[in-house]
């Protein structure tokens, strides 16, 4: 699968990875008053982007660099095979991975984000072993949180890590929009231009994410939000919502 092909397909809201039930707190930021209009939105999605999107973007990273080729059974990374599983062999990528998601739960307070990052990384594991099977995904961990799934994948489909990298910021960043048309009264015109007004820093955050998750994975910030913590716990406790995040 060339590369750019692959970026349009891991960034495609319609890929069934279950980010489309998830408005990464936009719900209860709304619920609380915190984001009441296009221009709350704009500010909710920069704050998204700069803070937990550039964390995850730099994991992402750091799962990527973390792939070996050599501990794979068979193949190439770029081809995909049918060779089966081979959950049961560990590898030094295996124990690698392993460490990272230490790193990026302890950067995680909110233990509803971490279930939410865990059940996510392991709908984005399973769509892509029907959808591109290859050995590298049998070998991964359970449970992995998804920006480091994504890493792995990304690297699976022959994207750089760059491109991996912007591919989790887009994400961060248009799911909570696309979710905003349906939360408030708001063109849908106005949600996606506000993505637009983003572009830059997009790109920026996509730099710096690849320069943090091509260093040693202990020094990379820990750029969590924690009001944004602190509404996932009370989304997590509410009865009644659209969204399951």
């Amino acid at each position: 699968m060339r590369s750019r092909s692959a970026l349009l397909v891991l960034a495609d809201g319609r890929l069934p990875t279950g980010g489309y039930a998830h408005s990464a707190g936009l719900e209860q930021a709304i619920r609380q008053g915190w984001v009441t209009d296009i221009d709350g939105l704009r500010d909710f999605l920069r704050g998204r982007l700069h803070t937990t999107g550039l964390m995850n973007a730099a994991f992402a990273v750091a799962a990527w660099n973390a792939v070996d080729e050599h501990t794979l059974p068979e193949g190439s990374l770029s081809s995909p095979s049918n060779t089966g599983s081979t959950a049961g062999t560990a590898t030094p990528t295996e124990a690698t991975l392993r460490d990272l998601d230490a790193e990026i739960i302890g950067r995680t307070p909110s233990p509803a984000l971490r279930r939410i990052g865990a059940w996510l990384g392991t709908l984005m594991l399973r769509s892509m072993r029907s959808i591109h099977p290859h050995p590298l995904l049998d070998t991964l961990p359970k449970d992995l949180q998804q920006p480091l799934v994504y890493g792995a994948v990304g690297r699976v489909l022959g994207l750089s890590d760059a491109d991996t990298a912007a591919t989790i910021l887009h994400e961060a960043v248009t799911g909570p929009a696309t979710a905003a048309v349906k939360l408030m009264h708001i063109d849908p015109f106005q949600a996606h231009g506000a993505i637009f007004d983003l572009a830059a820093d997009l790109d920026e955050a996509a730099d710096r994410a690849a320069d943090f998750g091509r260093g040693d994975p202990a020094e990379i910030p820990a750029l969590s939000a924690p009001l944004s913590d602190f509404a996932a716990e009370l989304h997590e406790g509410d009865n009644v919502r659209l969204f399951a995040s």
